[in-house]
């Protein structure tokens, strides 16, 4: 029997036992503010995990952080990520509807170190890692006696790494160099919970070690498996990271494995099936963040799907673009345009379509799956967050290929020909020089993946100076700095441990 079915179905809707969620909540790191008061009476790991079901719980709830909050707040992805990695960018901007200060601030480049959506992003990857971290070291004391499926075991601790990777990718390339805790706190000592901020070259480093670990990770799963880290997502986020870190020869080398390793990627023929229900975990998702379809259960909501939900209330969706501009990079003939973006729609109680005249149309409408209804139901859809595409793979190999180069290749030209073809524009043009083709590259992953979490990065990765210019070309985020290409280490957590320091100009 697969010690896994344990879950009738494993698209995140895990519900823990009593156990491991007081023994999780007890162990949070760098965000809470309480200690446990009689330390006796903690369930400790030791006594939770004795089996390969108990083992198989622990990964659930790592997965778990991705797409729900222990608080009942915004899920990581599906929301609270994407207010650091695209309204603080220059495609998004904060709804009118929406007041709330510190997303208002992200938005208008106006934030400062206290606020509480930079301070839960913060909170919510230190406690995915914090999971990952009890799942990793726990998993491995489980005898071999008790636990006879070895592949499974290591399988499981590799999940987990990869996740943890995924984790402090995101973090280091937020905040600069952060502290790098591998292990549960076993004492109630407050002093051992502070801890200096580690290097940026130590953090990459055990980044690219857990990664390393999870590329002996399957290469697919079948039934109730499918939605796990695979090798495939191992090896496409170590990629990621060596382009991240320029280190285009290494990256080169993953991006290769991809395309030779038999993994089957390839894109869909239909932009909009990367955001339908339908064809969640198809052939072009590498990673992607597991949502429910039921409304009763948990992890169900991503709130980038609200557009369709707001509009019979007379409210804006959650978020808009930064104005009329980034609508119009897109070709006409483009397909991601329809897709992206809606200016009007059908009112079912006046029978009538509405076409919208305001300086913020068109509307986001990418995670929107026509196919559903009711279509004001949409944040409950199970429309998954994709992390990891084949789009991007094909996009990193010719971004790789142009800087190995000096310029770029018949096979650079042919990657980013394969994304615009699936677009149906035309392709991009021979002779370009190095510099003109890496902004040809960008401006493809602008228009590919707007709203999915990733403009912000790839501003910052251009230089500080890119970051600034772009952000300056609306008004509203005039504010715009040098100091923008990191965020601020939350108050919060200085407060709680003065061992950490502040980022240059915050």
């Amino acid at each position: 029997m697969n010690p896994f079915k344990i879950s009738k179905n494993f698209k995140m809707k895990i519900h823990l036992n009593n156990k491991i969620i007081f023994l999780i909540a007890t162990t949070f790191f760098l965000s809470c503010n309480k200690l446990v008061e009689n330390p006796s009476s903690v369930i400790v790991s030791s006594q939770f995990y004795q089996t390969s079901s108990d083992a198989v719980a622990a990964v659930n709830a790592v997965y778990n952080t991705l797409n729900s909050d222990p608080l009942g707040d915004f899920p990581m992805y599906g929301r609270q990520l994407n207010l650091l990695a695209d309204n603080a960018s220059d495609n998004q901007n904060f709804s009118p509807s929406n007041t709330n200060p510190d997303v208002r601030a992200l938005s208008t480049v106006t934030y400062v170190s206290i606020n509480g959506r930079i301070l839960k992003n913060w909170q919510q990857h230190y406690f995915g890692i914090n999971r990952a971290n009890i799942a990793i070291d726990n998993i491995a004391t489980i005898p071999a006696t008790v636990f006879t499926n070895p592949a499974l075991q290591a399988r499981l601790i590799n999940e987990a790494k990869f996740i943890r990777a995924l984790l402090y990718f995101n973090l280091v390339r937020l905040f600069g160099p952060v502290p790098l805790v591998l292990h549960n706190p076993n004492s109630v000592d407050v002093s051992t919970l502070k801890l200096p901020r580690s290097t940026t070259d130590s953090v990459y480093a055990q980044i690219l070690s857990d990664l390393h670990d999870a590329t002996s990770l399957p290469s697919n799963y079948t039934g109730n498996d499918i939605g796990r880290a695979t090798s495939g997502a191992a090896h496409t986020l170590l990629s990621k990271v060596y382009v991240t870190r320029k280190q285009w020869t290494l990256a080169q080398t993953e991006l290769q494995t991809i395309f030779n390793g038999g993994y089957g990627y390839s894109l869909f023929q239909n932009f909009a099936d990367v955001f339908k229900k339908a064809s969640k975990n198809g052939v072009e998702h590498i990673f992607s963040i597991q949502y429910a379809t039921n409304g009763g259960e948990a992890n169900t909501t991503q709130y980038l799907s609200q557009s369709f939900t707001s509009f019979n209330t007379g409210t804006y969706p959650i978020d808009i673009p930064s104005d009329s501009s980034i609508a119009a990079l897109y070709d006409d003939n483009d397909t991601r345009k329809a897709v992206t973006f809606y200016s009007s729609q059908f009112n079912a109680v006046s029978g009538q379509t509405i076409i919208f005249h305001n300086p913020y149309t068109p509307y986001f409408n990418k995670f929107v799956d026509y196919s559903l209804s009711p279509l004001n139901n949409q944040t409950i859809s199970g429309i998954n967050y994709p992390v990891l595409r084949f789009a991007e793979v094909l996009l990193l190999n010719a971004e790789v290929l142009n800087e190995i180069n000096s310029g770029p290749t018949a096979e650079a030209y042919n990657a980013i020909n394969q994304v615009r073809a699936r677009a149906n524009v035309p392709d991009l043009s021979p002779g370009l020089n190095q510099s003109d083709f890496r902004d040809s590259v960008f401006l493809e992953r602008r228009k590919e993946f707007i709203q999915e979490g990733q403009r912000w990065f790839d501003l910052v990765r251009q230089g500080g100076q890119v970051l600034v210019d772009a952000l300056k070309k609306f008004s509203a985020k005039q504010s715009a700095s040098l100091k923008d290409s990191l965020y601020p280490i939350p108050l919060t957590e200085i407060q709680l441990d003065p061992l950490l320091t502040q980022n240059p100009g915050w």
